[in-house]
């Protein structure tokens, strides 16, 4: 009996799509990221900064931004520029528009990486989601989960 207080429980067909979306969740940033570091030599954290700044305008983002587009904490993508600008892909610059800000800009160098990662960061993509379903069932996944984004309403990069 339901009470007004009592647990709404997930029907048998919701908690099997919740348990195939939480695998989905768990195994594939590791697969994504087992592809990335065999080919490029990249974290898929690493990865996402080089994609994300290369997609912004002047591929040039502020730090605090490209954080909660990327849902890390400002400390850890700060890590990761670190290694970025290290490898000589990424350039750090205080924003002259605000100089509390710091700006994170793609090099010549980041963007030959990420254009040579991509092409394999996406064959991946395409092996472990597309590959295994039916154009119609793609199409599904996409309004899926473009509802579920409009739910969760991630902050994104202006292009």
């Amino acid at each position: 009996m339901n009470t007004p207080d009592a647990p709404h429980w997930l029907t048998d067909q919701e908690m099997d799509a919740w348990l195939a979306l939480w695998s989905v969740m768990e195994w594939l940033p590791s697969r994504l990221e087992a592809q990335l570091r065999e080919d490029s030599g990249l974290s898929l954290n690493e990865y996402n900064a080089l994609s994300q700044i290369s997609m912004a305008p002047e591929r040039t983002v502020r730090l605090s931004e490209l954080a909660r587009v990327a849902n890390m904490t400002l400390s850890h993508l700060s890590r990761v520029i670190t290694r970025l600008e290290r490898s000589g892909w990424v350039h750090r610059t205080p924003d002259p528009d605000d100089g509390r800000y710091t700006l994170a800009r793609l090099t010549e160098a980041g963007l030959a990486k990420v254009t040579h990662a991509a092409p394999g960061h996406v064959d991946a993509v395409r092996r472990h989601v597309f590959a295994p379903l039916s154009p119609a069932q793609s199409a599904a996944l996409g309004e899926a989960m473009g509802r579920i984004v409009e739910e969760l309403d991630p902050p994104r990069l202006a292009r």
